[in-house]
């Protein structure tokens, strides 16, 4: 049996940009949904969202059969915690709160075995070995391993071109809600000094041969991100679009 190919790492490394949504419900049937509605990247967020290790693996398997990649945010950058969503299939990660370039090569190492890195070999137990089914997997791994980290403080702004550079790292996904406050600008991640710092941030990225990203929920501002260069950006989250249908509706039929 063949490892899986990560399709979101190699159309990162093609520079083509690709769009994605949030998904923050903790849900596998949520997932599969939208698996099916024609995004190309999925992100199962469990910083901010209810899940942990068994919900994650519910939405890799609900959106697995479709044509979508998954990208899981975990709580930190945690050596425990990252093993154990490697060894439950995550291909790509995203992780939050990176400051600075040796933070970065630690994330890095935490998805690479020895002696390359630190990661624990798990083997017959784990579903991305397709317990063990799969050839040679530890001599590969890393091949289909997608590193993304998250820049969204000042501090990771003035780092951002060490960052970058680090060996391992696929790419770089700028926090606007995080970094506005950080600035100063607590709740304006629309302020033009967050997006200009932004801009340069993407530009900073490309230099470096990484692919940028983002979330913003307001189209005109996605629009642009990707004109910037950016080239995975998350254009909303599933809580959001759920929410404001459902008031709309109730607002149009509701009698008060």
């Amino acid at each position: 049996m063949k490892q899986p190919k990560n399709a979101f790492k190699a159309t990162l490394a093609r520079r083509e940009a690709q769009i994605g949504l949030w998904l923050s419900l903790a849900d596998g049937y949520v997932a599969e949904m939208v698996a099916t509605t024609g995004f190309d990247w999925l992100l199962i967020d469990a910083e901010h969202a209810p899940n942990d290790l068994r919900s994650v693996l519910a939405q890799l398997q609900a959106v697995a059969p479709y044509p979508v990649s998954a990208v899981v945010r975990p709580v930190q950058g945690d050596r425990a915690l990252i093993k154990q969503y490697l060894d439950a299939g995550v291909q790509s990660l995203l992780v939050p709160m990176v400051h600075n370039a040796a933070q970065a090569a630690e994330v890095v190492a935490m998805t690479r075995y020895a002696p390359a890195g630190t990661r624990g070999l798990g083997g017959a137990m784990s579903r991305v070995t397709r317990w063990s089914k799969i050839e040679n997997y530890a001599g590969q791994a890393h091949d289909e391993v997608c590193v993304l980290v998250q820049a969204e403080s000042k501090e990771a702004m003035a780092n951002l071109g060490a960052i970058a550079a680090v060996d391992g790292i696929d790419g770089v996904f700028f926090g606007p809600a995080d970094l506005s406050a950080s600035m100063g600008y607590l709740g304006q991640p629309a302020h033009p000094e967050v997006l200009a710092a932004i801009d340069a941030g993407i530009a900073t990225v490309l230099a470096a041969g990484k692919a940028p990203g983002i979330i913003d929920t307001d189209p005109a501002v996605s629009e642009r991100y990707l004109k910037a260069g950016a080239l995975f950006v998350a254009v909303g989250v599933e809580a959001d679009l759920l929410i404001r249908a459902a008031s709309a509706l109730a607002a149009r039929f509701k009698r008060v």
